[in-house]
């Protein structure tokens, strides 16, 4: 019989393998024909995910954290690795938007955003589906941290090192660096000391079927009939009630609403379909999509706050929440970059896969009794 403990490391080694595969590989960076670079960002991308759900869970802290700390990590690796966030060469994104103090307004705009949902949060978010009995509670022991976060610094070393091939001789200013370091630093003490704390598993958005349902308070007797059952209507799949559906959208509706939030976001910054600033706009004219996507994000951020705040969200919502976004990414993948036929079909076909296994997880995944 596995032990939790052991089931525990194998969720962490889930969750790192799983974290570059969402973030990376399902938009088409890299296209499949290069899947093998996964293999370069596995260390900062899968340790950084385990860390931050470990500092998370050990603090007592909920997705707000986890949120604040995947917005670090996207700084630790556009800002302090990469240095994408201050390159005037790299990747050609200081010809986006305008620069504002040094920075690539709209890159900046698109990745911080994109790190904390698609590097970090989705990720957690499945594998906490995959686990639903260790949920709440760390993955690994003290010594099992330790070793995270060596990984996780050794993975942005090793991607520091890699971009003098693609990004040669530049050097973030020390200035840029020391801002991007005190705001992570920032970012980590609000995440950690001043979020709220995670409630319990009965009353947390996230109630699985596995949780054993509440007492039934002075429920009526019924006469049993001769099979021995209440003789009311037999109960053939369980359902939330009206009330519930009234306040918290249908999974198929959450679904379509994360679909739309994703695909917007993405085309609204990320210059596609050989437009050379976002939203196909020309020079200080970008800036209009820029905020319109943060409008966006907002009210994204809003809805989902207040459906999850509500005793009526389960892991069908969970998931309906996750595979839109998941499915609209590989979407716009598929649209803004492919570089041919191959890597555009090969990226559809990796969407088929992947909506497959969500699939296969919502059979698991029931409403609660």
């Amino acid at each position: 019989m596995v032990t939790s403990r052991a089931r525990g490391r194998w969720a962490a080694l889930l969750l790192a393998g799983l974290t570059p595969v969402v973030a990376e590989l399902t938009l088409g960076n890299p296209p499949l024909r290069q899947a093998w670079l996964l293999l370069l960002w596995v260390p900062i991308y899968g340790a950084g995910t385990v860390l931050i759900r470990e500092l998370v869970r050990r603090t007592g802290r909920g997705w707000p954290a986890v949120l604040l700390l995947g917005a670090a990590y996207g700084i630790v690796e556009e800002g302090l690795a990469l240095q994408a966030l201050t390159s005037p060469t790299i990747y050609g994104v200081a010809d986006w938007a305008p620069r504002i103090l040094g920075l690539n307004s709209a890159y900046t705009e698109l990745n911080i955003p994109y790190h904390a949902v698609f590097s970090v949060a989705l990720p957690i978010l499945l594998v906490d589906l995959l686990f639903p009995d260790l949920r709440h509670r760390p993955y690994l022991g003290r010594t099992g941290l330790v070793v995270a976060g060596v990984v996780f610094v050794l993975g942005a070393l090793l991607l520091r090192w890699t971009t003098a091939f693609i990004d040669p001789g530049y050097q973030a200013p020390p200035t840029a660096l020391a801002a991007f370091v005190l705001v992570i630093a920032a970012l980590a003490v609000l995440a950690l000391r001043f979020t709220p704390r995670s409630s319990s598993p009965p009353a947390t958005a996230f109630r699985t079927a596995s949780t054993p349902p509440d007492p039934p308070t002075a429920a009526p007797r019924t006469a049993p009939t001769p099979q021995g059952l209440p003789a009311t209507a037999p109960r053939t799949a369980p359902t939330p009630p009206a009330a519930t559906l009234r306040t918290v959208p249908a999974p198929p509706v959450i679904a379509c609403l994360a679909g739309v939030a994703a695909f917007g976001y993405l085309a609204l910054l990320f210059p596609f379909g050989g437009a050379r600033h976002p939203a196909f706009t020309q020079g200080g004219w970008a800036v209009v999509p820029m905020v319109a996507a943060a409008l966006l994000a907002m009210a994204a951020g809003v809805l989902v706050r207040r459906w999850t705040a509500h005793g009526g969200w389960h892991d069908r919502h969970s998931l309906a929440l996750a595979g839109g976004a998941l499915v609209a990414h590989t979407a716009f993948g598929v649209i803004a970059n492919g570089e041919n036929t191959t890597d555009r079909v090969s990226l559809a076909a990796l969407g088929l896969v992947m909506i497959t296994l969500l699939a296969l997880l919502a059979r698991r995944t029931r409403w609660p009794r």
